[in-house]
């Protein structure tokens, strides 16, 4: 069976995955969703869309699409649009691949109500909603979850995940892309939302968007976490980046007791002298893993990308093979865009679970928002909340 889908979104990441979804052998019809009509305007009139894009599947508007006959909505719009977006995509009859953040907000009350409506519509729907986490398709995670179901860690002991990105990096300056999101029209309307949290003196924090360092382990581990206590410290950052997202800290680190009883150590930090590092580490009785290392008490072996990564079906490879980028047949953010792409039509195609579900994205996201209010209480242990697993 193959699946009919509409991209909204087609800013620089929204482009990025554009030529997969279109050329992925499952997906028959393509459509195109911009307020900003030049950015469908470069996908429309390319010659090599023309044989699954056609101009009545041009849509400047979400409410139009959502009301299209489209099998699913591929939503990489600005980040506090996602969970509003995508509810209101399933409760069209819209299965759903959303970009990450579930949702950015600064206040965590207002993420972990989107989280319990995400799930609970998806539930009630019967439509399929996909996180597309980009650090749940790198090459080590896909190796640690391999070796994990194989029993090859034995009981696990403790792990931890650290994304480090200082927002004035030169590789990628975060000043710069909340520059370029403000500028949008969506973003001068977010700016007038945001005045109403400044009023109300909420303070957000990294960890309101954990899901690079908390994918890995919790994936890897299939546990969630219970409790954690966490502190932050805050350095100076250059404006614009901390006035728009109203930082309290701008770097946190947490401490989680997961279901498993193992404990779990998580890292956001956004001032930090780092080449932007996004890792995880996971440490077993029988197996270790960091690195790029398989260890044991044998010894250790090194591993490269090629010996970690899944396979592709040879079908999907042999379309993606075909597209001319920059960033190879992988894509982007560690070569995982291939993966998310193929996971997520698959799954629909084949009316399945994707393998980050609504249950599973929120078990990402719930104890960055819990470590937060944490570190805002001076380390004190909270119970973070959990939806139980997705229905079988």
């Amino acid at each position: 069976m193959s699946i009919s889908l509409g991209l909204v979104g087609l800013g620089a990441f929204g482009s990025a995955f554009a030529d997969l979804f279109m050329n992925h052998p499952l997906v028959n019809r393509v459509a195109l969703c911009d307020r900003e009509p030049e950015r469908i305007a470069e996908f429309a009139n390319r010659p090599s869309w023309q044989k699954k894009f056609h101009q009545k599947d041009a849509y400047s508007s979400f409410d139009e699409i959502c009301k299209s006959d489209l099998d699913a909505l591929v939503i990489i719009t600005q980040p506090w649009l996602h969970a509003p977006q995508a509810i209101q995509a399933m409760e069209a009859g819209k299965h759903v691949y959303s970009a990450v953040p579930i949702i950015s907000l600064p206040d965590g009350d207002e993420i972990l109500d989107w989280c319990d409506k995400l799930v609970e519509t998806s539930s009630r729907t019967g439509m399929h909603y996909m996180l597309g986490e980009t650090t749940y398709y790198h090459a080590p995670a896909m190796y640690c979850r391999r070796r994990a179901q194989e029993g090859a860690f034995g009981d696990f002991v403790y792990s931890e995940g650290e994304y480090l990105h200082d927002a004035d990096s030169p590789v990628s300056n975060l000043n710069e892309v909340t520059e370029r999101r403000f500028s949008s029209k969506a973003g001068l309307e977010w700016q007038e939302m945001l005045k109403s949290y400044r009023k109300r003196n909420v303070r957000s924090g990294p960890m309101h968007y954990p899901t690079h360092s908390t994918s890995g382990p919790i994936s890897v581990m299939n546990a969630h976490a219970v409790k954690v206590c966490a502190w932050g410290n805050t350095a100076h950052i250059d404006a614009p980046y901390p006035a728009h997202n109203l930082l309290a800290f701008t770097n946190e680190v947490a401490l989680f007791q997961m279901s498993n009883g193992t404990t779990m150590r998580i890292v956001e930090a956004r001032k930090i002298a780092s080449l932007n590092r996004e890792t995880f580490h996971i440490y077993g009785t029988e197996g270790s893993f960091e690195n790029d290392r398989w260890m044991n008490r044998y010894g250790e072996t090194e591993l490269t990308e090629d010996e970690m990564r899944d396979p592709l079906p040879d079908e999907v490879m042999e379309a993606f093979q075909k597209l001319d980028t920059k960033e190879g047949v992988y894509g982007g953010h560690g070569g995982s865009h291939a993966y998310l792409v193929n996971e997520f039509v698959d799954a629909i195609a084949h009316d399945r679970s994707p393998a980050i579900n609504a249950w599973e994205a929120v078990r990402y996201m719930a104890p960055g928002v819990m470590a937060h209010k944490s570190a805002l209480r001076d380390g004190e242990i909270l119970e973070v909340p959990d939806w139980g697993d997705a229905p079988s």
